[in-house]
């Protein structure tokens, strides 16, 4: 499976974004979705992750309650809806699909399938 997140964008501290992962070569029904950022310097950062068998949601504490993610099957789509954005969201953004939801860091995800990634920028 390919992915292209997409979505990102320049924005204001409070404001709003919904980022998009579109799969092509497969379904992405059987997949879980994960989505990391990385900021300039850092090492690249878990955010969240949905799972394909119940749709249950996993958050980082950074991002719990002002993140959603979801998922639409029928469009072979997820997203990342951000709320309340703050500057340190700023990053580039990549989903990442496997076969479950797995841990916290790159190496925990190692063999998926990752896609390119969408700037986020928040700033006044």
């Amino acid at each position: 499976v390919q992915l292209q997140a997409s979505g990102g964008g320049l924005v204001q501290p409070g404001g709003s974004l919904r980022l998009s992962c579109v799969a092509s070569g497969d379904t992405l029904d059987s997949y879980a979705i994960g989505w990391f950022r990385q900021a300039l310097g850092k090492e690249r950062e878990w955010v969240s992750c949905i799972s394909f068998i119940d749709g249950s949601t996993f958050y980082a504490d950074s991002v719990k309650g002002r993140f959603t993610v979801s998922r639409d099957n029928a469009k072979n789509t997820g997203y990342l809806q951000m709320n309340n954005l703050k500057p340190e969201d700023t990053a580039v953004y990549y989903c990442v699909a496997a076969d479950i939801c797995w841990g916290s860091t790159t190496a925990d995800w190692t063999g998926s399938h990752w896609g390119p990634g969408t700037q986020v920028t928040v700033s006044s």
